[in-house]
This record gives C-alpha cells, sequence and structure tokens, in this order.
C-alpha cells in the first residue's frame, strides 16, 4: 500500500491528514500486543469529518497508522512537548501509557530508520511538493493540519480538552490574520475552543510554518466527543454531531482561504 494518497486541489489551502491511516503491515501488526491492535489512538474518521468543507483544498493523507511511525513528530526523534508526556516518533506506548508491543518486539533503532524511509520520509515529500506548487501558483500556501483526538486522556493532560484546540506555536506559524480568524470563529460557535493551549501544533505545524517565505501553517486538533458517538471502540461516528461540528469547519476554511488570496494579492 502507498505510503501516502494525494488530491491536489486549485486553492491556497492544504489539508494534511497524517494520522487518519489505519494501515499496519503485516510484519509489524505481528509484533502489536492485544492492546495495540485496538490502534486507539487513531484519528478516527478524520478525513470523513473534513469530506467536501473546501471544494479548492489539496488533500494530503498517510495511509500508515501512526503506531508504525508518527508522521507528525520530529523525524530526529526530538520531543515537541519537554517535560510534558508524549508519544515518541515510533511510539512504544498508546495515549494512556500502556504499552502497545509484544514483551522484546518495541521497534529497534534499525526499525525506526527503515520506518523513516518507507513512510515518514514519503508523506513529508508529498506534502513538501504540494506546498512548493500551491505557493508557485499563489504566491502563498498554507498548510492545515487536520487532527482529533479523545477528549479525556489523564496520562497527556488534566480535566476535559476543548473540542476545537488551535495551535500556531505562540503565533510563530502563521500570519497573525490567520490565527485571529480562526480563533473568532471558533470563539464565536457553539463549541469550546483554545488557541495555543495543550496543543501548540506538532512538527509538521511548526517545521512548513515559515511566515516569512510565505507559507503559513496552522493545527486543528479536535476532541472526538464533537463527533464520534463514543471515544471507545467501535469508535463510530455521529453524523448529528459531525454537522454541528463541520459547520464551524467549514467556516473556518473558507475564512482562511480568503484570507490567503487577500494576503496573495498584497503580497
Amino acid at each position: 500500500m502507498t505510503p501516502v494518497t494525494v488530491s491536489a486541489g486549485d486553492g491556497p489551502v492544504i489539508l494534511g491528514f497524517p494520522h487518519g491511516g489505519t494501515h499496519v503491515p503485516e510484519a509489524i501488526r505481528a509484533r502489536l500486543n492485544d492492546n495495540g491492535l485496538i490502534l486507539a489512538d487513531t484519528d478516527w474518521h478524520i478525513a470523513r469529518l473534513y469530506d467536501g468543507l473546501l471544494a479548492s483544498a489539496t488533500r494530503v493523507e498517510a495511509t500508515f497508522h501512526r503506531y508504525v511511525i508518527d508522521a507528525n513528530r520530529d523525524p530526529s526523534g526530538h520531543s515537541l512537548y519537554p517535560g510534558q508526556n508524549t508519544t515518541t516518533l515510533c511510539p512504544l506506548t498508546d495515549f494512556d501509557g500502556v504499552s502497545i508491543w509484544k514483551e522484546g518486539q518495541e521497534p529497534k533503532a534499525a526499525d525506526i530508520e527503515e520506518r523513516r524511509g518507507k513512510f515518514h520520509a514519503p508523506y513529508h515529500a508529498a506534502l513538501a511538493a504540494e506546498v512548493a506548487r500551491v505557493k508557485a501558483k499563489h504566491g502563498i500556501a498554507i498548510v492545515y493540519d487536520c487532527h482529533s483526538i479523545r477528549s479525556r486522556i489523564p496520562f497527556l493532560f488534566e480535566g476535559v480538552l476543548p473540542d476545537l484546540n488551535i495551535g500556531t506555536d505562540n503565533g510563530k506559524t502563521c500570519d497573525a490574520e490567520i490565527e485571529r480568524v480562526t480563533a473568532e470563529i471558533a470563539a464565536a460557535s457553539p463549541h469550546s475552543s483554545v488557541l495555543n493551549g495543550r496543543f501548540r501544533g506538532g512538527w509538521t505545524t511548526r517545521h512548513y510554518g515559515t511566515p516569512d517565505s510565505n507559507v503559513h501553517a496552522i493545527q486543528m486538533e479536535i476532541a472526538q466527543s464533537a463527533y464520534l458517538q463514543t471515544e471507545a471502540a467501535p469508535f463510530a461516528y455521529d453524523t448529528a454531531k459531525a454537522e454541528k461540528t463541520r459547520l464551524t469547519l467549514k467556516r473556518i476554511l473558507e475564512e482562511i482561504e480568503a484570507v490567503a488570496r487577500s494576503l496573495s494579492r498584497h503580497g
């Protein structure tokens, strides 16, 4: 299976989906324990949630699961949140801190290097190529990184996560107007929201977000309680909940695109 799929749009916005894939090669699947086989930390149905919201957007989607290798981690293995609990480039545990591998079957250095080449690098090569293409066409590119996560994970954060968690690495990864319109639409919506809270943007947002070069990036981490029936297996999609969330996301994406076109004109 190809590690990444690309649907090229003609607008300035690129939707990235690093964690929606569920493919695990059989040789790797055989090393997962019963807990790991649940694949609980998937961004369940995230591509469906965004489907059709912005017709002009490019989509770059990883097909592999984050337990194979995490496409939103620094390939060097450097932690994005020093001093805080998080999962690694090739995770050893799930988001609850519980092992996902059979004893002695955890990824070794050689495994990590192989997976970087087979999965992580192709995903980011495809994303980088789309950034270059879109920027060449419009003079600007905006990477909107699409994520979701359970609303309650004591190992990672206290309490209940807001519905919409916007990350710009404290304003470093995008123009202030992109951050502003996103935060204002989220705040005015029926959903709870936060800007640069627990999730300030992963490696994708921080790596690609270089406003001085007209490439902007913003991460949206959505609490799965905002669109799933339950945040446990079978992780079923809730159409009624999702449609409410989709309305807000559509407004955000449309406004981001409008800002992108304005910034491009005034270059």
